[in-house]
């Protein structure tokens, strides 16, 4: 009894699979016999999209790249503005030590309310301007070049994006060539 359940089973499961294979190879063949004009059409729309995009991708990547060169060349500049600014600073420091040691000997040699010691606290203050100046000058460099060098981060990160795009957008073309082709041949 239990035999005869399962060769039944298996004889129906059978026959429901001959007639699914049968059904695809009958589709198969019917589309294969003639190519439909739309494929191909779609697939010449695809590969002109493709091709736009691949344009648009290669123009990212050299823009992209004009802008690194750019934010190095601005690092560069900035690097040597604020190392400019560190040694203006430091000769001002230096100016300043040499100042007040000449308005100590002339506050002993001519008085502490005498012009020559006016004169050498005023060179004192404005000393002591040109540092804060230049230290405020020295920090917002090393600003510009943090920012610069974030965005040089961020160039090549577009950069490497876009590589991956023309990649895709290559293979997007070639397997649309393909497809064509083979719709045209009735493939």
């Amino acid at each position: 009894m239990i035999r005869e359940i399962i060769s039944g089973r298996c004889l129906l499961g059978l026959a429901f699979t001959g007639l699914l294979c049968s059904g695809a190879w009958a589709q198969s063949q019917s589309g294969s016999a003639t190519s439909n004009p739309s494929d191909t059409k779609q697939d010449t729309r695809d590969i002109h999209r493709d091709r736009r995009d691949l344009r648009g991708d290669r123009r990212d990547i050299r823009k992209d790249q004009k802008d690194v060169t750019l934010d190095q060349k601005d690092v560069r500049k900035d690097v040597r503005d604020r190392n400019r600014d560190l040694r203006d600073v430091s000769r001002d420091k230096t100016d300043i030590t040499n100042d007040r040691t000449k308005t100590q000997q002339d506050i002993q040699k001519y008085g502490a309310n005498s012009s020559q010691v006016r004169a050498d606290r005023r060179d004192l203050r404005q000393d002591s301007r040109d540092v804060s100046k230049d230290t405020k000058d020295a920090k917002a460099d090393t600003r510009d070049i943090h920012r610069d060098r974030t965005d040089i981060h961020n160039d090549k990160r577009d950069i490497a994006k876009d590589k991956k795009d023309v990649h895709s957008d290559k293979r997007d073309v070639r397997h649309d060539l393909r497809d064509r082709r083979r719709d045209r041949r009735g493939h």
